[in-house]
């Protein structure tokens, strides 16, 4: 059975003018998206790139200058936010001073005209599911932690049983460790519930955390959608891959293909391969290549290399026969930095005329005494399939 679509958005464009009538800014330019029922999705990107505008017509709070928004098969235009089947959680909660939790969360409920007793039912059951007390229903929100008052802003939002719930950076303003927490209790609640989350997000990390799926966007445009393994192994622009995580980009120039292998000239010295997955890649055309820096290992040129078995090895034997695989790529090159951060130490080795990467050697087991010294000639290898080739 296929899959079922709550939101679908066609070709959409949201510009908004400024003081001159010629002054135009184009917040969302051009995206269209589907997202499936059920589904925890995530709008990924800088301040400025669209993702709350893409919330806010998603929720009727700005209709599209063009295109088209669908909630479960139906155009929305111009139909107001009350009369949408979609709930909004903003990251400074509003919540109402003057009222209790439960009168916050009630409140929805009665301009609806459910009867009291019903409304006062459902309320402490949104709240209860949330981790609110009974005892603690008719404190006013002053009287509760930030982590709480999210969670009645949480119950209010699921009381009206929406078929989508938004979420604007519902944790932006906690600390980093309730964030943590309320990040998991949210992917809890989201299976729990079975409906459909769409998150907006700046944090590549709580994205990758929560997500099945995350459409980055800059500048208005949605660049790459996938799930938060996909994103992150596969980047397919140079922002993307930039974006999500840290990596090393070296420029240079198609020499050679080989199945899904193109080799790289970096310099007059060096060339590497990296993986390609585009059409339409010539010889002599100008690419980044992209290496995750935990994809890389490390071992110095000379001496023994202590293996994670306890075993150990001639550094040139080792190397020798490294390089017999013809799936790893080598170079050889010096040290320029070693910083010591707890779970792994992070290097900067320079090698060929000028280049550089950083690599991470994680602190754990037999390794965990080997340091590299500034200035060490060290060899450093990684599979070319973890090496991606952009051209953009």
């Amino acid at each position: 059975m296929s899959q079922q679509v709550d939101i679908e958005l066609r070709n959409v464009i949201k510009e908004f003018t400024g003081r001159g009538s010629d002054s135009h800014t184009r917040a969302v330019d051009n995206i269209s998206l589907t997202i499936d029922r059920g589904e925890f999705f995530s709008l990924l990107g800088p301040s400025g790139c669209g993702k709350t505008t893409t919330l806010r017509m998603i929720a009727g709070f700005e209709e599209p200058n063009s295109g088209e928004i669908l909630l479960r098969g139906k155009p929305v235009q111009n139909v107001p936010p009350f009369h949408r089947p979609v709930n909004t959680v903003f990251q400074d909660y509003a919540l109402f001073p003057h009222m209790s939790a439960i009168q916050n969360v009630m409140f929805g409920l009665e301009m609806e005209g459910v009867a009291r007793q019903e409304a006062l039912k459902r309320a402490g059951e949104a709240l209860e599911m949330v981790r609110i007390l009974p005892a603690q229903f008719n404190r006013p929100p002053r009287q509760f932690s930030g982590g709480q008052q999210q969670r009645i802003a949480l119950a209010r939002a699921l009381v009206k049983r929406p078929a989508v719930l938004l979420l604007d950076e519902p944790l932006g303003a906690l600390d980093l460790k309730l964030r943590k927490e309320m990040q998991y209790e949210l992917i809890n609640m989201q299976k729990e519930l079975a409906i459909t989350f769409i998150y907006v997000t700046h944090d590549q990390e709580e994205a990758l955390t929560m997500s099945d799926r995350i459409a980055v966007m800059n500048l208005g445009k949605v660049l790459q959608v996938g799930s938060p393994e996909e994103i992150y192994e596969t980047p397919t622009t140079r922002f993307v891959a930039d974006f999500i995580g840290e990596t090393n980009f070296l420029t240079g120039r198609i020499e050679d293909f080989d199945g899904k292998c193109a080799t790289v000239r970096l310099d007059a010295s060096t060339a590497i391969r990296a993986s390609h997955l585009e059409e339409g890649l010539a010889n002599g055309q100008d690419v980044i290549v992209a290496i995750r820096p935990e994809k890389i290992n490390i071992f110095a040129a000379q001496g023994v290399v202590k293996m994670d078995d306890g075993r150990t090895e001639n550094a040139v034997e080792y190397k020798q026969k490294l390089l017999a695989d013809p799936d790893i790529v080598m170079v050889e090159g010096v040290v320029d930095y070693a910083n010591y951060i707890g779970t792994d130490t992070r290097y900067t080795i320079r090698f060929g005329e000028g280049q550089k990467m950083v690599m991470r050697e994680q602190n754990f087991g037999l390794r965990s005494d080997t340091y590299y010294e500034v200035g060490s000639v060290v060899n450093i290898f990684w599979d070319y399939e973890t090496a991606r080739l952009l051209t953009h």
